[in-house]
Formats: structure tokens, C-alpha cells, sequence
């Protein structure tokens, strides 16, 4: 086969490379860009969120490779994230392509079906090999996931303005090159001291600052405009409510965060589809662990996120935290993205300000 998948943020770079091990030949999705969202746009339905627009558009950038397999995911139920794969094919067929969708709902849900599929992806090599395979990604994923922490740390510290960031890239370097179990450690343990080697000051004062919502909008920085990076530059030690790893774990190959879900229940009782009781309950679970505020990013119309934020007034008031929702869509700009993150920095340091002189 040869296969293509829609590019969500640095993980894209691990699932190329599993593909490319169980011996497909890959057309490895380019970063979005404004020609991606804009080809996206143009042919996707109106009301359709962010993140179908930018996946719709990377298919059209590659498809003309010669990309006859398209590998996606999504949920079942309320989200409509589910009907994506089939209404992408749709898109495609009409413009002229013919083109196999490999779409992967949650396995729980369909055990038989997922299966079936893996088998598909597995081609000729024997489930040991898979298993080999598919531990040396998750391996590199796992990776990731620890880079990408210590790096939320030292970015609000750093002493010059973009260092921390280019040793990330050095560290993301060291992992696309590895490839045994081995090498994949050495690594990530590369990476790590490359960004633990940026000058830093780590009793510089930052702001806990989580980031919820809807995954491939905190997933990807095309998508939020680089947030964690402006939000680090405006010091806060950010933490988002998903990384790839822990999101196999509890909703991939699970039903949820039972922590998480059980926080959300005074307020939301019951799952509604995406990331919306997760959203709630996360806002709970970092209030309670001491966040100065919470970032929630949103595709415009997404049902869940927009059901979460209605629920989120309420909690801020009871549990004094603040709480900026920002919507995303095409007509969304980095400037004005910008403009209300510093405007809410502002915010979380008067409000910290104002709290130290009454414990003095």
C-alpha cells in the first residue's frame, strides 16, 4: 500500500515510521499551513470544525503522490468525528480520486472490526513482528510525551527567547533517527539532556496554566497558533489534559479516565461525545491541584466543547479559576489569539499578585 494519514502535531513523524517498518511505502504528511486549510476549506462543508478542514486539505496535498490508502481515526457516538473518514472519502471520490480509507473507531467498541483492520495494516509481517514494531513506536511515543514535558518546564525560565525550542527540535532529531528498542532509549535520553542543557533559571516564578479541550486542536500547533510556545514566553508552565500516550491508555484502549470522569459528575453525569466530560472534570482536577487558570481550545461548532464551556462559568465562579475558552476556526487569527492569551496573563498575575499580599 501506499499510505497517507492526517498530520497531528510532532507524533506524525512516529506513525510514518511504523508504516514505513511494516513495509507500506509512505506519503508522509507535510505540517499544515495556510494552503492546506485553504484547500480544506474550499471543499469541505461550511460548518464542518477546524480539524476536518485541515485533514481534508493534507489529503489533497499528497493525494496526487499517488497515495492509494488513507489510515484515520475517530469516535462513535454523539461527535460527529465519527462520520469524518466517511464523508473525507465522499469529498475525495467526488473530486475524482479513488482512494481506501483504513478508518479505526475505538476497539472496545468494535473489537472485530478494529481487528480486521490491523490485519490490514499488519500486511504480510507476523503479529510477532507487529508486536515488535509496534513497541518500538509506542516506545518513541512515550518519548515524546517526556520530552514534551520538560519542555512545557524550562520554556517559562529560559534565558534566551527561543532556545527551548530549538533544542526541541534537536531532541524530536534524535528520535526520528532511532530505530532498535535500545537506540530509542538513548535517545530520548539525548533529547532530554539537550533540553535540559538550555540556560535556564529554574527559580524563575511561572504560572501552572492547563490547556483542555478538544484533541487535535491541543495536539496540533497549526491548529492553536503555537500556544504553548506563547504561552511559555508569557510564563506559564503549561500542562496540557492530553498526550498521546495517556489518551491510549484511557480512552483509546479504555472508556475514560475513571479520576477525571468522577470529578466531572457533580457537573456533567454522563459522556456527551469528544472531550466534553473530560473537559469538565480536567477543569475540576487543576483546580484542585493548584493551576492559576485554564486554557480551553475549541474547533468552532464542535457540540461537545461547546456544551463543556456552558458548564465552565459555574465552575470558575465555585472554584476560582480562570477559565479562557478560545474558538477555533478559519477566520481565527494568530494576532488576535495573542492579544486574549496576554490579556488572561495579565489576569492570572494580578490575581496571584493580589492573593500573595493577603497570605503576607
Amino acid at each position: 500500500m501506499k499510505v497517507t494519514f492526517g498530520h497531528m502535531g510532532t507524533s506524525a513523524m512516529i506513525f510514518a515510521d511504523l508504516l514505513n517498518n511494516l513495509g507500506h511505502e509512505v506519503v508522509k504528511p507535510p505540517k499544515p499551513s495556510k494552503r492546506t486549510l485553504t484547500l480544506g476549506v474550499q471543499h469541505a462543508p461550511e460548518f464542518a470544525c477546524i480539524p476536518f478542514k485541515i485533514v481534508l486539505g493534507t489529503y489533497l496535498e499528497v493525494i496526487d503522490q499517488g497515495v492509494d490508502t488513507i489510515i484515520s481515526g475517530g469516535g462513535r457516538g454523539p461527535c460527529r468525528a465519527g462520520y469524518y473518514g466517511d464523508l473525507h472519502r465522499r469529498i475525495l471520490e467526488s473530486l475524482g480520486y479513488e482512494v481506501d480509507f483504513i478508518f479505526f473507531f475505538p476497539p472496545l467498541k468494535t473489537p472485530v472490526d478494529f481487528i480486521r483492520k490491523i490485519s490490514r495494516i499488519k500486511g504480510k509481517n507476523s503479529w510477532r513482528a507487529f508486536g515488535h514494531h509496534f513497541r518500538a513506536a509506542w516506545e518513541k511515543l512515550m518519548a515524546l510525551d517526556d520530552l514534551e514535558r520538560r519542555v512545557h518546564q524550562i520554556r517559562p525560565r529560559e534565558v534566551h527567547r527561543g532556545s527551548t525550542s530549538r533544542a526541541l527540535e534537536r531532541g524530536l532529531a534524535y528520535l526520528r533517527e532511532a530505530a532498535a528498542l535500545e537506540s530509542i532509549r538513548e535517545a530520548r535520553q539525548a533529547a532530554l539532556e539537550t533540553v535540559e542543557a538550555v540556560p535556564h533559571v529554574p527559580e524563575r516564578e511561572a504560572l501552572r496554566v492547563g490547556i483542555i479541550g478538544e484533541i487535535y486542536v491541543q495536539l496540533e500547533p497549526f491548529a492553536n497558533f503555537d500556544v504553548e510556545e506563547i504561552l511559555g514566553h508569557m510564563g506559564a508552565e503549561v500542562r496540557r489534559s492530553i498526550f498521546l500516550t495517556q489518551y491510549a491508555r484511557e480512552d483509546v484502549f479504555a472508556d475514560g479516565s475513571k479520576d477525571i470522569k468522577r470529578l466531572a459528575r457533580p457537573y456533567l453525569d454522563f459522556k456527551i461525545g469528544g472531550h466534553g466530560q473530560s473537559s469538565v472534570g480536567e477543569v475540576v482536577h487543576m483546580a484542585r491541584q493548584g493551576y492559576a487558570g485554564v486554557v480551553q481550545l475549541a474547533p468552532f461548532t464542535c457540540i461537545p466543547e461547546i456544551v463543556a464551556k456552558s458548564i465552565i462559568p459555574r465552575l470558575s465562579r465555585e472554584l476560582d479559576i480562570p477559565v479562557l475558552t478560545i474558538f477555533i476556526d478559519e477566520q481565527t487569527g494568530k494576532a488576535g489569539v495573542e492579544t486574549r492569551l496576554e490579556a488572561f496573563m495579565d489576569l492570572l498575575w494580578q490575581k496571584k499578585g493580589r492573593r500573595d499580599k493577603k497570605v503576607v
